[in-house]
């Protein structure tokens, strides 16, 4: 991608349904302070982070976050404390993560062989499956749309692992990209090709904004990896990529009063709307740090 001088760049990472209500939060704080980041020459978006990207298309952060506030909260599960082994946060997901990565050799063997599990998972050829998880994401979104402004949203081929990143010229549905990006467990289909989840290529994929001048990551997961630390999958390793080709980073992960409410809670839907407060407060505290970088 050619270096385009003031060019900013927004990377919205994965972390579930907590993640995408802090990844909000933080954007709607920065938003009240007078700055806002949400509208930028690129936005790349991955699982959670794309879900928020395509809400940023036809709402502005403040809607979206009076709106996750203001949504009746399911029954109540018991949060899991930080402190909490990886392995009994989301028990099912996370082993099968671990298992694959440990006989893998590589990310891409670790990406087929994730694909491969994926396509082996109940419900993994159910079509009609695929549809209602569209009707879901679907619901979630004001505009149907890809925006004229540069989105990227990041998914992994099922059938052979190969990593995609869908834009506006890829001629795939905003939703179907969303969707795609978002699919942690049984594969999703959208024709005769099979999508899982972006956060399998990286949990950001901030490499994606290679050649932009200033980029702002925000990292429901902290920028952690299950992976091993010599594949460079995890964010700061990607911030040295991106900080050697020219760019200048900035990183906001979930500090210690909301890491409570996210990476270790991804799924607890209860969670979403303290959340989203967490994630304002911390955009509202940050927001000359990253005035001066972002002007």
């Amino acid at each position: 991608m050619p270096k385009t001088t003031g060019a900013r760049a927004l990377v919205l990472g994965g972390g579930g349904a907590t993640g995408n209500a802090w990844l909000i939060g933080v954007l709607a704080g920065l938003a009240s302070e007078g700055l806002d980041v949400s509208a930028p020459q690129l936005t790349v978006g991955t699982s959670a982070g794309a879900t928020a990207a395509a809400q940023l298309v036809g709402s502005t952060p403040t809607e979206l976050y009076q709106a996750v506030i203001a949504a009746p909260a399911p029954p109540a599960a018991a949060p899991r404390p930080a402190t909490a082994p990886a392995a009994a946060r989301v028990p099912d997901q996370l082993s099968r993560i671990r298992s694959i990565s440990s006989a893998s050799s590589g990310p891409e063997d670790m990406h087929r062989r994730m694909a491969a599990a994926a396509l082996d998972l109940p419900g993994a050829w159910d079509r009609e499956l695929s549809a209602r998880w569209r009707s879901i994401v679907q619901s979630r979104m004001a505009q149907a749309d890809w925006p004229q402004r540069l989105v990227y949203l990041t998914a992994v081929q099922a059938q052979d692992g190969e990593s995609v990143v869908f834009d506006k010229s890829s001629g795939v549905p905003l939703v179907d990209a969303v969707a795609a990006s978002c699919s942690s467990g049984p594969p999703y289909w959208l024709g005769e090709r099979a999508y899982i989840d972006g956060g399998y290529r990286r949990n950001e994929n901030a490499d994606l904004a290679q050649g932009y001048d200033k980029v702002l990551v925000l990292s429901p997961l902290g920028g952690r990896s299950l992976h091993p630390e010599s594949w460079g999958m995890q964010l700061s390793a990607q911030a040295d990529q991106l900080r050697a080709s020219g760019s200048k980073i900035q990183i906001i992960v979930p500090d210690a009063a909301a890491e409570a409410y996210v990476g270790v809670n991804a799924m607890n839907q209860s969670l979403r709307s303290t959340a989203a407060r967490e994630g304002f407060r911390q955009g509202r505290e940050q927001v000359g740090e990253i005035r001066e970088f972002w002007r």
